[in-house]
């Protein structure tokens, strides 16, 4: 009996003791998986962040750094002797507060019509049905694809004989006049696009608005329209307010698409007193060899590191400013990949 009894019990015993193995086991196998899931994490955040960080770090370090300092292979990261000097070539070869004031008179001003002439396409686009809707949203997507160096001539030709609708040749015809009127190398080659929503990456904006738009809840029109307001003022009233977390996301991508733009201002301006900020940078070599007989080396690299940071600083500042709305409207409207 007594020996029934050990058996018994201690088998009992044996599994328990089997079962508590088993937890250390499996919980020691989490906290592995789960130390060894936060290493790659981790080391996944630190390379990505040191390829995005790196040359702006080096173009800091660089900009500030004095000549002695470029001579001496002790330094690299923290310079010895800071200076200026670098700071004030920069603005004056970007001809900086001229070239900045044409980039908000062209670039900011057209990405700021074409925040608001994308929302308006896509709401139409978004929120009724009509014949010939699938022949747009194919244009669109053509809008999408279709690069501006493939249209770029046909663009320039309109803008330099422009002629809304055929009124201006109707008139010359009838007339005889010959009037011809020319838009390039004005800030309207900017602002007609954005205004009629073909501007620049429009075709993105446009799809970003709609995605947005289509999760509006329909009541709320319906409701509108009981209440007398009509579609335009049901947009005004009930949709553009109601798109605040949409248009942070599509600012900030119109701001810095147009704040980075060089291939358009450069085709349609001809007028270095016109240029903005983003075609100056680009020529700043050629600048730097008229201003200053530099043709290469330390100095020009300190100088183009310089360009460098006051162009992007704008757009670094707004940014941080935003950031914490630009990631909640980013998972607001859902875009991924």
């Amino acid at each position: 009996m007594a020996e029934f009894i050990n058996k018994l019990f201690g088998s009992g015993n044996s599994e328990k003791t089997s079962n508590a193995s088993s937890l250390a086991a499996y919980r020691t196998k989490r906290v592995i998986s789960s130390v060894l899931i936060s290493i790659f994490r981790y080391a996944l955040l630190i390379s990505v962040s040191y390829v995005v960080l790196y040359p702006l770090f080096y173009m800091i370090s660089n900009s500030v750094k004095d000549l002695i300092d470029w001579s001496d292979p002790n330094v690299f990261w923290i310079p010895k002797h800071f200076t200026g000097l670098w700071y004030d070539w920069a603005m004056g070869a970007l001809d900086f507060f001229n070239a900045l004031k044409n980039t908000v008179l062209f670039e900011l001003v057209a990405a700021f019509l074409e925040i608001l002439s994308c929302s308006l396409v896509a709401y139409g686009l978004a929120r009724f049905k009509f014949r010939g809707k699938s022949i747009l949203m194919f244009m669109l997507i053509l809008t999408i694809l279709v690069p501006d160096q493939m249209i770029i001539i046909p663009k320039m030709m309109n803008f330099a004989n422009l002629d809304l609708f055929g009124i201006i040749g109707l008139i010359n015809k009838i007339s005889g006049a010959g009037i011809r009127i020319n838009i390039l190398n004005t800030g309207f080659v900017f602002y007609l696009p954005s205004i009629f929503a073909v501007g620049l990456r429009s075709g993105i904006i446009i799809y970003i608005y709609m995605q947005f738009y289509k999760g509006l809840p329909r009541e709320l029109e319906e409701a509108a329209w009981i209440d007398g307001a009509g579609l335009f003022k049901t947009y005004t009233k009930i949709a553009l307010p109601s798109s605040g977390v949409v248009i942070t996301t599509v600012s900030i991508f119109s701001i810095i698409w147009h704040w980075n733009d060089y291939y358009l201002a450069i085709m349609y301006m001809n007028d270095a007193e016109a240029m903005p900020l983003a075609v100056r940078l680009s020529n700043i070599q050629a600048v730097m060899t008229t201003l200053h007989n530099v043709w290469g080396g330390a100095k020009l690299t300190a100088t183009q590191c310089a360009a460098c940071i006051l162009f992007i600083a704008p757009m670094l500042i707004m940014y941080i400013i935003l950031q914490r709305k630009f990631v909640k409207s980013i998972d607001r409207v859902g875009i991924t990949g």
